[in-house]
């Protein structure tokens, strides 16, 4: 039993050693996809360019309100076009400047959110480190112990279970980050579609 948690401990260093990194630049994304810091504008929308409004779209409440409820992942895309539809509309010149704001939100504020996840999964990651460099630790003391010939019993079973119940945890957020790492993508690809429904507005 002892020697089956050395066996995992050891596998679970293996598994947060920095050179499983995807990225070298990156060594803290702990995702299998690579690390694209900033969104590009060119991949999420096709539409009238957005400059003119990056900067002061905050400065209108219709727009902050709108963006704030298209930004929920829990808004479904039928609810968004229902708001998008009744917030764009107008004259064809208004319809335009409403649309190119909006988008202009909406770019800004899941950018952020995006990289408010990848922040965290890399912060995340480093915890990982930690904890299996703590298990390391622990691993080669609880070896130690082993091989001494008049070690504690009750000391080697106490580090035994410590090992193994950092280990279960570690094993825990491993999976966990499976899942977590499709969230930047899914903003990504919400973003693009929100942005065909805003474009569809106008066209």
């Amino acid at each position: 039993m002892k020697r089956a948690i050395v066996t995992t401990a050891m596998l679970v260093m293996c598994l947060a050693a920095p050179g499983q990194a995807a990225d070298k630049r990156y060594p803290d994304w702990p995702c299998m996809q690579l690390k694209v810091p900033e969104l590009s504008l060119a991949a999420v929308w096709s539409g009238p360019p957005i400059e003119d409004y990056e900067q002061t779209w905050t400065s209108n409440p219709q727009v902050v309100d709108l963006v704030q409820r298209l930004a929920l992942r829990r808004t479904s895309l039928e609810d968004a076009q229902k708001l998008i539809a009744e917030f764009v509309t107008g004259s064809p010149e208004e319809k335009q400047r409403k649309a190119v704001m909006a988008f202009a939100g909406l770019f800004d504020a899941l950018n952020r959110q995006r990289s408010e996840v990848m922040i965290g999964l890399e912060r995340f990651s480093r915890s990982q480190k930690q904890l299996a460099e703590s298990i390391r630790g622990k691993t080669i003391k609880l070896r130690e112990l082993q091989d001494s010939p008049d070690h504690d019993e009750t000391v080697l079973q106490d580090l035994s279970r410590q090992i193994d119940w950092d280990t279960r945890i570690f094993e825990d957020r491993r999976r966990s980050t499976t899942f977590a790492c499709e969230v930047p993508v899914e903003i990504e690809r919400r973003l693009f579609a929100l942005g065909r429904v805003i474009l569809t507005t106008i066209e």
